[in-house]
């Protein structure tokens, strides 16, 4: 019985084995063994089925369709708080809710203001170094440039 059937009888695993040890014991040969195997399509990761594909495309699709409709705040597409899925769950307390919205709306206002006044602070430190090495040049003697003669 020839070694290649003894092989596929053992399957993948047999096969990697067999690879493997080509290219341990001399890298050609591991080599060759790897195209082997990808020319014979031995290894079933290469078969192109299509209705593996269309199965996989199905599935894909399946969870693109949930997503889109989570996102979209459709209750029965998988969002438990329905409406925007941005948005924290109501407490079940309408106070509260007002309570915390209009704190959230506070802070952002607040971090908004912050980082507006950040900028502002930038601003004016890069004036100020700027105005300083404006004044440090004005007030620097001129180097004689090398066109005009030397005077004695």
């Amino acid at each position: 019985m020839p070694i290649v059937a003894k092989l596929d009888e053992l399957g993948k695993p047999a096969w990697i084995a067999l690879m493997i040890l080509g290219f341990m014991i001399w890298w050609p040969l591991g080599l060759a063994s790897l195209a082997f195997l990808i020319g014979s399509r031995r290894m079933s990761c290469w078969h192109h089925d299509p209705a593996r594909w269309q199965y996989k495309m199905d599935k894909l699709q399946r969870k693109m369709d949930s997503a889109q409709s989570w996102m979209s705040g459709n209750p029965w597409g998988g969002n438990p708080w329905g409406g925007n899925p941005w948005r924290t769950p109501s407490s079940g307390n309408r106070a509260f809710d007002e309570y915390r919205a209009d704190t959230l709306r506070r802070l952002e206002d607040e971090q908004k203001e912050f980082h507006e006044f950040l900028g502002r602070l930038r601003m004016a430190k890069d004036k100020a170094e700027f105005d300083q090495f404006m004044a440090e040049r004005r007030n620097s003697p001129t180097p004689p440039s090398p066109e005009s003669p030397p005077q004695n």
